[in-house]
């Protein structure tokens, strides 16, 4: 399937691509061209390096980190002392008359007069406290970007923090810099033109600089100097700044889907943004089910939500599959793919009901496509995870589906929809019936799913539902690996009794009370066997 066009692939999946343009003829309108390619936004690649000793650094910008500290002595920390001095104390006044305390986010640039060794600024930044170390490492990434921005320097250097100057054998402490240092950078222009448009920063360098070793300083058992004879640096730095790469492919991905606009992203172009993926990655495969193939599964919930959309916007049912290696684990990640909803017959309301931002209502397919950017960036062995998104609109129109209608899902399962705009677990009932079918030992649905829970745990933390103990466990590990926070909602079974239909065998959407809950219950009807969480990320 991926040795096919892009044309040849969709042309097949439902209807040709003929078809929009013959019905935009007929209502007496002119169609462009039916899209061959989704833009991406461009960034400059940064080069991530371990460049030895920062007393020889000799770029435009060097930062010098300090964890928290109400009494931090510039002059006295064994890197900065050296370009102190340089400076004939500048950086120890420059502390002082800021009163710098390393607090996260604190930075203070120097200007170096002529320029010393190349440089020609010095920034003192904070980290804050030493024991949330991973936080501090994230946030110097997240200076260099916007120092490097502001000051328009192409190059950087980052020495080691003070009180560690072994850093930089640390991957996660490398990986946590770049990652930030690359999404710091990222900036979308494709939507603006002239004196709007806002340049990524020069950055194109990044080196990760300590002190020397001094055989003269340290106790022969010492272990940073046991591990400068080594020298791991190199190694750990490359490594660590690739891993970081490819997440920041992953998030740069998604972060495309998510701010275009919903005439360019529909179901037709999110279909071809993952077809594209594809391409890229020999490990990815895709295939695309248009209408006719997903009511040939019996897919009549999603397909439910989906037909109140024009023909050009139809339904594109989206499955990557990501391989390498012999399997030793097979997962499935369901994203929820809404790329405009309008609320159907229940149509949200202009105030307070945020419809002109419901482009983000794939938020959960943007994720889900990211991750298979980044699982195919990172070659992840032996393992076989599918990504699935059921892509459409949520429209209004003489065919769209009315509040009091009933469908049928792939499992036999009949769904009165009493609220067209619970719209997203409709098309997520026939997704997951479709993930299980693949035999996964997990399934993770990802969704902007409902209001109530941002109501219940705000705008920064995802709640997870699950029954098993297990996966809400290694949710909760990743988490906080990425720094994301998520928090377990109960699932109690007295709420299954809110989401029973008088006519059918459920219906989409239960009393306002609990709206997360017995959104999550509804989606558990349509997985049996197979340990599933859904993680609702409605923001």
């Amino acid at each position: 399937m991926r040795k096919l066009s892009t044309m040849l692939l969709l042309a097949r999946c439902g209807r040709a691509l003929v078809t929009p343009a013959a019905a935009a003829a007929r209502r007496g309108r002119a169609l462009s061209a039916a899209p061959t390619s989704f833009p991406l936004s461009s960034s400059k690649a940064v080069k991530v390096e371990y460049g030895g000793a920062a007393s020889d650094y000799a770029g435009d910008l060097l930062l010098l980190p300090f964890w928290s500290d109400k009494d931090i002595d510039v002059g006295a920390a064994t890197i900065a002392q050296g370009w102190d001095a340089a400076f004939g104390g500048a950086l120890t006044e420059l502390a002082e008359s800021q009163e710098f305390k390393g607090k996260k986010g604190e930075a203070h640039v120097l200007t170096v007069p002529g320029r010393l060794q190349g440089v020609r600024k010095v920034a003192l930044v904070g980290l804050g406290p030493k024991d949330k170390a991973i936080e501090g490492y994230a946030a110097l990434g997240k200076a260099v970007a916007d120092i490097a921005s502001k000051e328009k320097a192409s190059s950087v250097g980052v020495a080691a923090p003070s009180r560690s100057r072994d850093a930089w054998t640390y991957g996660e402490h490398v990986e946590a810099v770049a990652l930030a240092t690359f999404e710091g950078c990222y900036v979308d222009d494709r939507f603006r033109t002239g004196d709007n448009v806002k340049n990524p920063p020069k950055l194109s360098s990044l080196e990760l600089v300590d002190e020397p070793m001094n055989v003269d300083d340290v106790s022969p058992d010492d272990a940073y100097a046991a591990s400068l004879e080594e020298g791991p640096q190199e190694t750990v730095v490359s490594e660590a700044a690739e891993r970081a790469r490819a997440y920041a492919q992953g998030s740069s991905f998604a972060k495309d889907l998510v701010n275009a606009p919903p005439n360019v992203l529909t179901p037709r172009t999110l279909a071809i943004a993952a077809v594209e993926l594809a391409k890229e990655h020999a490990t990815l495969e895709c295939t695309i089910k248009g209408p006719v193939e997903c009511a040939a599964l019996g897919m009549g919930a999603y397909l439910g939500v989906a037909q109140g959309a024009s023909s050009d916007n139809e339904a594109q049912f989206i499955h990557l599959t990501y391989k390498r290696g012999v399997p030793k684990t097979k997962l499935a990640i369901v994203g929820k793919g809404l790329t405009y909803d309008s609320g159907g017959y229940n149509l949200k309301p202009s105030a307070g009901g945020m419809i002109e931002l419901m482009k983000f209502d794939m938020g959960g397919a943007a994720a889900t496509l990211g991750c298979a950017a980044a699982v195919a960036s990172l070659e992840v062995p032996d393992c076989e995870i599918h990504f699935i998104v059921a892509a459409c609109e949520n429209m209004i129109s003489g065919e769209a589906v009315r509040p009091g209608d009933v469908l049928t899902a792939s499992n036999g399962k009949t769904i009165e929809v009493a609220n067209t705009d619970a719209e997203g677990r409709l098309t997520l009932a026939d997704a997951l019936v479709y993930a299980e079918k693949l035999k996964p030992e997990a399934i993770v649905d990802l969704a902007t799913l409902t209001g109530a829970c941002i109501v219940a745990l705000g705008d920064d933390v995802a709640g997870v539902f699950t029954q098993s103990d297990e996966l809400a466990t290694e949710l909760s590990s990743a988490s906080k690996k990425a720094r994301e926070q998520v928090w377990r909602m109960p699932l109690p079974d007295a709420y299954e009794e809110q989401i029973k239909s008088k006519i059918a065998d459920l219906v989409n959407v239960g009393p306002r009370a609990g709206g997360a809950i017995t959104a999550a219950l509804f989606l558990g009807h349509f997985v049996d066997d197979v340990p599933h969480a859904h993680v609702d990320v409605c923001v």
